[in-house]
């Protein structure tokens, strides 16, 4: 591990602070609002996911590679893209700035938010079983993964606009899979709500997160190998630690 791990894991917890903030904040914001999350309302949510992830991305991606998805780490390491060593310590600082993410809304929104919405938690449409919800969580996951390896990976893209292409593509995947499975696409983005619902006595699905992990984790792998295999990017140098650079939900 590089000497300057501790601000690379910084970098991964305030980027993923943002990203649920601004995602959980915006449906609990949409409930407070009109009391329910309409279609449009899920675009606006998409809208500022987008943005979060593409401040964090500008901000971070020089430093950690602005992974903020427990998802995307993962997904770089089984394909030998980052250090498996520097795996764990960066999903442990990515799911701790999505539970301090939902924190703070508790703190800005009170009682209200577990109360309307379980601080914005990512949970199963009614009707939709469980196996949908993992395939939903997959289809999400693969296209925002996709944009990863063509904007933040691929050496021939032009990075510039890597930000935006992967924010609007978790916005894309929020108004196609949002309605079925909430469009978690990230651990991290979930994790945070359930633990702040349940520590302010709400009732949690907990039994749900799983589809929230092995969900992503299959679309992000898929999207690796495929983008490997069908635009076969140049072989990477061996990348300095943390600069991987990537971005999520």
């Amino acid at each position: 591990m590089g000497p300057d791990l501790p601000r690379r894991l910084g970098a991964e917890l305030v980027g993923s602070l943002l990203l649920t903030l601004f995602g959980a904040g915006a449906v609990v914001a949409a409930l407070l609002h009109e009391g329910e999350v309409t279609y449009a309302g899920f675009g606006f949510v998409g809208l500022s996911f987008a943005v979060a992830i593409a401040i964090a991305v500008y901000a971070f991606g020089p430093v950690s590679g602005a992974h903020i998805n427990p998802t995307v780490t993962l997904s770089l390491a089984l394909t030998g893209r980052f250090s498996w060593k520097e795996a764990g310590p960066y999903v442990v600082a990515q799911l701790l700035g999505g539970v301090l993410a939902a924190l703070l809304i508790l703190g800005y929104v009170g009682a209200e938010a577990t109360e309307l919405g379980g601080v914005g938690l990512t949970e199963l449409a009614d009707g939709v079983g469980y196996e949908q919800g993992i395939v939903a969580e997959i289809v999400g996951t693969y296209i925002l993964v996709l944009a990863i390896m063509a904007m933040a990976i691929d050496p021939r893209a032009d990075a510039s606009w890597g930000g935006w292409v992967i924010g609007f593509s978790v916005a894309a995947a929020v108004l196609v899979v949002g309605p079925v499975s909430g469009a978690s696409l990230n651990l991290q983005r979930t994790l945070g709500p359930y633990v702040a619902n349940t520590l302010a006595g709400g009732d949690t699905p907990w039994a749900q997160l799983p589809i929230y992990l092995v969900g992503p984790v299959i679309g992000g792998v898929l999207a690796v190998l495929s983008y490997d295999w069908l635009a076969s990017p140049p072989e990477p140098e061996e990348p300095p630690p943390g600069q991987s650079p990537g971005g999520g939900e």
